[in-house]
Order: C-alpha cells, then structure tokens, then sequence
C-alpha cells in the first residue's frame, strides 16, 4: 500500500476535511462570536463544474489511486491538485455531452463494457466479502497454523566448484580433518560464500534445487556428503549442521497471505456458482455449435 494511502480512513477524512475547510475559509466570512457554526456534511461539495458537483468522497477516492509522487506530498498540497483534475474531468464531461459523444455507436458500447466490467467486479466483492472477514482469517489460523509446527528447516554450508573432480578432492580434504569453513572461503565459486565459509543459515526443502536439497535433507547435523552433489550451477560439497522445524508464524505474520488464499477459493466458488445458474452455449470462431463449455476451474 502506497505511503498516503496508508493512512487510515479517518486520518485520511481528517486531514483533507482540514484543508478543505481552510480552503473554503479564505472565500468565505468568518462567523461571528455570537453565530452557530454549520454542522459538517457527511459527504460535502468541493466543487461544481456547470451544476456538475465534486464531493469530498471522489477526493478520497483519487487520493487513494494517486501516483506514488503525488500520494507523497501533504494533505494541504495534494488536496487542490485532486480538486482541480476533478474540475478538468468534469469540463471535459460538459463538452463530451454538448457533443452528444455518449450516443456515437463505438462511444457507448466502451461505455456498456467500462460499466458492465464494475458491476462484475463489484458482484464478485459482494459475493466473497463473507468469506475473507477478520473472523474467517483468524479462524484459518487457528485451524491450519496454531500449535503447529511449521516445515522442516535445516542449516548448512556449501562449497560450490566447476569440476567433479575438484569437488572430490575437497571432500578428501575433509576425510583428511580439514576445516568446512577455512576449504569454502578458499575454494567456493558462491561469491556470498566466501567471506562466511559457504554458511547458507537456515531454509526449507522447497528453497533449494531438488538435488540439492535432497542431498541435505537425508543428512544428520555434523555430516558432509562424501560424493558430489550436481546441480544446474555446478558441484556441491554440503555440511549439514542442524535440523529444526520452522517456528509457527503469528497471525499478523500471515494474514495477507491468508486474506489471499481465502479471497482466491472464494472467487473460484463464485464462479462455479454462477455458471451452473446460467445456460451456457459455445460457438467455434466460425460461428458453428462448439463443444460444451468446460466448468469454472
């Protein structure tokens, strides 16, 4: 999220509500001692374009899908700037209309997609909106997190070399009692290797190539492989020194993973939904009876 738009919604409302009062103040008579001020509108005008009104909320709504440049100046810089793209907007509305442009054919069949398109998208959040609420992410937590460990983690060093050859010799070395770390930080073609003596801390089998990883995987902490592992980048001699499994995530550490993961079963199930409530016919591209239309994956 972009660093204005990480203001809450109230902020946000506070800040530019703020600066649009300033900015109304200085075309406006202060009230005196003994007047009642206006209760604030929920929702106020800001501008009006030939009767064509600007409220506070389009403000918000472009503050929020403002360019990174813009999203970074303050409220009271950046309030005017939306204000007058909002007015050119609209003037531009006005003579749109005066040319009678909404009833040009190609004009408004983009016009029935663009509104078609946000009626889709706005079904779709209505539709999943139940499924990814604060309460169904905790409880996906709980069933698929809480008090489970997480996968299995190990730590190890590695000493990457172009040969077999080379890579046998090492590991001779080290049959020899030579040092892991001393043998990585002279031998390695891991540049990130050679100043920590190949150490890689700790990964899951998923984070390395399958070879290598199976390689390691299979070894205890305090072994060393005694034959070459081969992958895509070359040779690899590998200590593995410790095994452990990953510590439970907290909640905060995987809710937008969670959010997205409910968000994405939701969507295919609205789909699927929605198609077998409809019937659904399917044409080749000449235009002849295709086959039956395949369901929503």
């Amino acid at each position: 999220m972009r660093s204005f738009a990480q203001l809450s919604a109230l902020a946000l409302t506070a800040s530019l509500i703020g600066t649009a009062a300033f900015a109304q103040s200085t075309t406006a008579a202060a009230p005196s001692s003994t007047q009642t001020a206006a209760a604030p509108q929920a929702d106020p005008v800001v501008a009006s374009v030939n009767g064509y009104t600007i409220h506070f909320s389009e403000i918000q709504a472009d503050a929020k899908n403002a360019p990174q440049q813009l999203q970074q100046l303050p409220p009271d810089q950046l309030f005017p700037i939306l204000v007058n793209q909002e007015i050119d907007r609209k003037a531009l509305l006005v003579a749109a209309r005066k040319e009678d442009l909404e009833h040009d054919p190609a004009v408004a069949a983009a016009m029935e997609q663009a509104a078609d398109i946000k009626l889709e998208n706005a079904y779709v959040q209505f539709a999943i909106a139940p499924d990814i609420t604060d309460a169904a992410i905790q409880a996906f937590y709980k069933k698929q997190y809480a008090g489970k460990p997480g996968p299995e983690q190990v730590e190890a060093r590695h000493i990457l070399v172009k040969t077999q050859a080379q890579a046998e010799q090492i590991i001779d070395q080290l049959n020899h009692g030579a040092d892991f770390a001393t043998l990585a930080k002279k031998y390695t073609q891991d540049q990130t290797g050679v100043a920590n003596g190949g150490e890689l801390g700790w990964f899951t089998q998923t984070e390395m190539v399958p070879a290598f990883a199976n390689a390691v995987f299979a070894m205890t902490p305090g072994q060393y492989t005694k034959t070459p592992v081969q992958t895509q980048f070359g040779w690899h001699v590998i200590l593995c020194e410790g095994k452990r499994n990953e510590p439970t995530p907290a909640l905060a550490d995987v809710q937008d993973q969670i959010r997205q993961q409910l968000a994405d079963a939701a969507i295919k199930a609205t789909l699927a939904s929605v198609r077998s409530k409809v019937k659904i016919l399917v044409y080749n591209a000449d235009g002849t009876p295709g086959p039956q239309t395949a369901p929503a994956q």
